[in-house]
């Protein structure tokens, strides 16, 4: 059932906003979530219609599952609704390692991104769908943005702007004056969702392919469908004529079997997946999730990241909201702490994870390896699920690097 917007967009143009939250994937409907539970009037807009398809991201890690289950949104990711994870299969060449997993969830990205857009509104928050959004001129009071809704232009007023507007989102972009910093040799994200019967992945299972072209995974979803994502050299694409192509390499390289219909699947591409922002604020402006900077993921990590950002942006906001002479600068300040000692630190795994995937002799070396001594795949998979700080941080409280 499609999410209709829950007010004409003449009368959001109507008000000044606590919080006006632009992007409305995990980390954006979150946040707005969050932020209406703590008394603010929210306003959440995104250019999509809703359920949308969007197929990368679909795997909740442990600690993106207790994240949720924290913030009262267990319901969410129960059994029934989202799929358990108990296993993650690496393929490298001949070798094979298996990662046990607790607690994890595979989600499709139209369910948990629907139900989290409504959670939001059921805590009052209004939303406009198919709602484009540009930054508009900053005042004393607050920053404006120019909505674009079916042909009618308005233009709204908030205390402060949150930009959850993705890879490829503008809104920190254009604040700052600069584009994104984007990491040399950087792949890009690939994904497609295929019928139950596709591939033979079993149900609790991740599987995971490494080849010389990057990198595929699978997974069964909560209806039985399988989401494949992977990411790819640009080089490689080119050369094997496509997404396809690349991802068929790939598995061959793995010694798995191949894919009846590969070549005619449907793939979703994304920017280049490793990059980051100049900086992840500017007055009255807030960036989180992918917008704030992205590494290549091992599997789950981005989910866990910009959900642990929405919960801890939440204190900050509505002090600032709340607070006449909490400054401007001291909100920049705090939320470029927050990412530089929380969000970027986390990242770092993910990051040395991408160079290993890409020196093939050292991946199988790696696989073998795990494959013989599991205590250290344990040791993998409890850092990838380790705790981080957000969340806990109360109203007021400077944020510092650990």
């Amino acid at each position: 059932m499609s999410i209709e917007p829950t007010c004409p967009i003449e009368s959001a143009a109507g008000q000044t906003w606590d919080a006006a939250v632009v992007g409305a994937g995990v980390g954006g409907a979150l946040a707005a979530r969050q932020l209406a539970r703590e008394g603010l009037r929210v306003l959440l807009v995104d250019r999509a219609a809703f359920p949308r398809t969007k197929v990368c991201g679909c795997c909740l890690n442990g600690r993106a599952v207790a994240l949720l289950r924290r913030a009262g949104l267990g319901a969410v990711v129960e059994p029934g609704r989202a799929a358990p994870l108990d296993r993650l299969e690496l393929a490298a060449g001949r070798g094979r390692a298996r990662l046990g997993l607790h607690g994890w969830m595979a989600q499709s990205r139209a369910a948990l991104d629907s139900a989290l857009v409504r959670g939001a509104i059921a805590q009052g928050c209004e939303f406009l769908p198919r709602t484009s959004a540009k930054l508009g001129p900053l005042d004393d009071d607050g920053r404006t943005l120019v909505l674009e809704h079916e042909g009618r232009n308005v233009t709204v007023a908030a205390r402060v702007v949150i930009a959850a507007d993705g890879l490829g989102g503008r809104l920190i972009a254009e604040a700052n004056g600069n584009g994104a910093i984007i990491g040399k040799d950087s792949r890009i994200g690939a994904g497609s969702v295929i019928a139950a019967e596709g591939a033979d992945i079993p149900p609790g299972m991740i599987r995971m392919a490494c080849g010389h072209a990057g990198y595929v995974g699978m997974v069964r979803l909560e209806d039985g469908r399988i989401n494949v994502a992977a990411a790819l050299d640009r080089a490689a694409v080119r050369e094997a004529g496509g997404m396809s192509g690349t991802v068929a390499a790939i598995l061959e390289q793995a010694r798995l079997p191949s894919i009846a219909g590969l070549k005619d699947w449907n793939w979703r591409g994304t920017p280049t997946l490793t990059r980051r922002p100049c900086c992840v604020a500017a007055p009255r402006l807030l960036a989180l999730g992918d917008a704030a900077g992205y590494v290549e993921p091992f599997t789950g990590e981005g989910m866990a990241w910009a959900m642990s950002a929405a919960v801890a942006v939440t204190p900050l906001v509505a002090r600032a909201v709340a607070e006449p002479a909490y400054p401007i600068s001291a909100l920049e300040r705090d939320w470029i702490r927050y990412h530089r000692g929380i969000v970027r630190r986390r990242q770092f795994l993910c990051s040395a994870l991408a160079k290993l995937l890409r020196r093939p002799v050292l991946m199988r070396g790696a696989v073998a390896l795990l494959e013989r001594v599991p205590c250290m795949a344990s040791a993998v998979v409890r850092s990838l699920e380790s705790e981080n700080l957000a969340g806990q941080i109360a109203p007021g409280r400077p944020v510092t690097s650990p």
